[in-house]
């Protein structure tokens, strides 16, 4: 991002990290972010909101160590990681994803795109919690992922799968061009 950080910038004059946090609570979701030690703007981009807020002290070395922190941070429940840099993400989908883990307790489920394109969020069921909270590194879950088959949760057009990691990326989907 030439030094500019992705989570800060503006979407309809919100940051992405606050418009991430604003849909999970509109779906009446409890929200918890994960923040880097070393990012003051992400908290207090979210620091007026009803959100809980935890540090991830490792978060450099990887995204493994952040949704460790993450998982640590809500114990007894299913997780739902919705990753704040999926800009076409609203509360509907976020209350999608809700329903499908209350009708498939114990089954991880993934958004996809509607054409079957697997993305994010992901829902995780309660039991994969301590296999959860071992993960380190940059490789997320997708050790999680393998060996089990997540049931697909389709979203609207290609929501599920527009992640926005660079400038490029951030011209494209600003002109309404497609992001993968």
């Amino acid at each position: 991002m030439r030094g500019a950080d992705k989570l800060i910038e503006p979407v309809a004059g919100i940051p992405l990290l606050r418009r991430a946090a604003l849909a999970g609570l509109a779906a009446g979701l409890p929200v918890t972010v994960v923040l880097p030690p070393d990012r003051p703007a992400r908290a207090a981009a979210v620091a007026d909101l009803p959100v809980a807020c935890t540090v991830a002290r490792h978060a450099a070395a990887g995204m493994g160590h952040s949704l460790a922190a993450g998982i640590a941070a809500v114990p007894g429940r299913a997780a739902i990681i919705h990753l704040a840099d999926l800009p076409d993400i609203g509360a509907e989908d976020l209350a999608a994803l809700r329903d499908a883990a209350r009708a498939n307790p114990g089954r991880i489920l993934r958004a996809t795109a509607a054409d079957g394109t697997p993305g994010h969020p992901v829902v995780f069921p309660l039991r994969l919690r301590p296999t959860l909270l071992r993960l380190t590194g940059d490789e997320g879950a997708r050790a999680v992922l393998r060996g089990e088959a997540p049931l697909p949760v389709p979203l609207p057009g290609r929501r599920a799968v527009t992640d926005l990691d660079t400038p490029g990326d951030w011209a494209r989907w600003r002109a309404g061009g497609a992001v993968d």
